[in-house]
């Protein structure tokens, strides 16, 4: 579960007969779609080729005749159309993430032969501005980043959590409107083939990344004959009971996985920031502030929460190890921390951002599957990880905002299966914090034939053309170009 580190500062990875509940619908069954009409994007520093449109898609599926909303859907052609082999979605992570601006600032990294290949194809899921967006209209309080992933009290106590959960649920049911209940994984998955139908092709290329895995796992379970090349980046547990519960409580071991990196490179001699003179040390000081904020937190104005407490330092640490490069954030912090004095506030995004992030994010795994509304289930979850993981305090098996949702799921959780063209490529580093290894290896369990997986000896979130390696992009952009996957699952050191 990709958290707005990245995107826009958060917190912050399916088959119709299997669920036989409803019949997959697409465009097509919808009748033949208008023509789309582009218009130059919106938005500063994108590629001046990259044009936008919106397809309209029913709200609900399994009513195609009913009220329609509008995905919003940007592109950049192929640099040459005499090798363009089709269209490349990029899904982007979340939930609650858009790839509007992708065509640009991913494309630009790609090498010239994908991009002659490919048209890149953005776009804002369902939920999210500039498509017709939602949002719950919280308290502000409760858009701090120590309120959106669920970390609970400094007695391991989950009673704000509960209350949390009951104020975003009656938040959501007042100020949502009827979208709420129809944003899903599974609607994600179908508003892709009604992206793909309005684009005029036949069959669809995807990357997706983090939350993106799932729902592109999603479309190649809903739509097998309609995909054409599937990069899987940073993959979600596809778990098809728990799916996003899992993928919080995976939060544990992707910090035990990447906390050693951060340690070694925060010891280091001649590091201006570094924290300690051992990798061990950097570690039992990190735990003795956490733990001394937690007793003692320090005034921090412009902050949300205006202090730095020690749920707020967790989290900082959470979000530095999405990528190496945001090492010194944690690291600056600690021993500001230490000294009592702290740095700025850091800059927050609008609020609206952050209301529609939020209304997004909790559609998507509320609906996805149905949460314990039990305190007592937390409870106990919660002391077990604290004792096991003392790096994430409890946070990974704690209640996310789910609790008292209004509306039950509509549909079972995506299962994902080896049934389907071995058509998909997993790129997957090997220590992730958001999406670790460990849970990668289910999905590429549960694909089966349908997968080849290249795990790259590299740490942080997302892996082609960001914080992966030479071998493992080769492998991707290669695949992408001519169709060749490794003839086995690959190690790239």
């Amino acid at each position: 579960m990709k958290q707005i580190t990245k995107s826009a500062a958060l917190i912050a990875a399916a088959s119709g007969v299997v669920f036989g509940l409803v019949t997959p619908l697409t465009a097509s069954a919808t009748g033949a779609p208008a023509p789309l009409k582009w218009t130059k994007c919106e938005g500063d520093g994108l590629d001046p080729r990259q044009e936008c449109t919106t397809v309209s898609v029913p709200m609900d599926y399994a009513d195609p005749g009913g009220p329609k909303i509008d995905i919003a859907v940007s592109r950049i052609r192929s640099e040459n159309p005499s090798a363009r082999r089709g269209a490349l979605l990029m899904i982007p992570g979340g939930p609650g993430g858009d790839s509007l601006a992708h065509p640009s600032g991913k494309g630009k990294l790609m090498p010239r032969q994908v991009r002659d290949a490919y048209d890149l194809v953005g776009f804002a899921p369902r939920g999210n501005a500039p498509s017709t967006s939602v949002s719950c209209d919280v308290e502000s309080g409760d858009l701090s980043a120590t309120s959106l992933l669920p970390w609970p009290a400094p007695d391991g106590s989950v009673t704000e959590n509960m209350a949390m959960g009951r104020r975003l649920g009656d938040a959501c049911a007042r100020n949502g409107g009827e979208l709420m209940k129809h944003i899903s994984t599974l609607n994600n998955a179908r508003d892709i083939d009604s992206i793909r139908a309005a684009l005029g092709e036949r069959r669809l290329s995807a990357w997706g990344v983090s939350y993106g895995t799932y729902v592109g796992a999603a479309y190649a379970e809903l739509f097998p004959r309609r995909t054409d090349r599937i990069v899987l980046d940073s993959s979600d547990n596809p778990d098809p009971v728990q799916a996003e519960r899992a993928w919080l409580r995976a939060f544990e071991v992707g910090v035990e996985d990447n906390f050693p990196e951060f340690a070694k490179w925060a010891s280091r001699p001649g590091n201006p920031d570094r924290v300690a003179d051992t990798p061990a040390e950097v570690r039992s000081r990190f735990l003795a502030l956490a733990a001394r904020l937690d007793r003692e937190p320090i005034p921090w104005p412009g902050a949300n929460p205006a202090e730095l407490n020690g749920n707020v330092l967790r989290q900082t640490m959470l979000s530095s190890m999405y990528d190496p490069d945001d090492y010194p954030l944690l690291a600056k912090l600690m021993r500001a921390a230490e000294s009592g004095t702290l740095p700025a506030a850091p800059p927050r995004p609008p609020e609206s951002a952050l209301q529609n992030y939020l209304a997004v994010g909790a559609g998507t795994i509320c609906n996805d599957v149905a949460w314990p509304e039990s305190a007592a289930v937390y409870e106990k979850g919660v002391a077990e990880s604290r004792a096991k993981y003392p790096l994430t305090a409890g946070m990974p098996r704690n209640a996310l905002p789910c609790t008292a949702w209004p509306w039950e799921p509509r549909e079972a959780p995506v299962r994902v299966t080896d049934r389907g063209p071995s058509n998909v490529l997993m790129i997957q580093n090997e220590r992730d914090v958001a999406t670790p290894l460990s849970g990668a290896i289910r999905l590429r369990e549960a694909l089966g034939r349908r997968a080849v997986m290249v795990t790259v000896n590299s740490t942080g979130h997302d892996a082609y053309l960001e914080n992966g390696n030479a071998c493992g992009d080769a492998a991707v952009s290669r695949y992408l170009v001519t169709g060749k996957r490794p003839g086995e699952d690959l190690y790239c050191e």
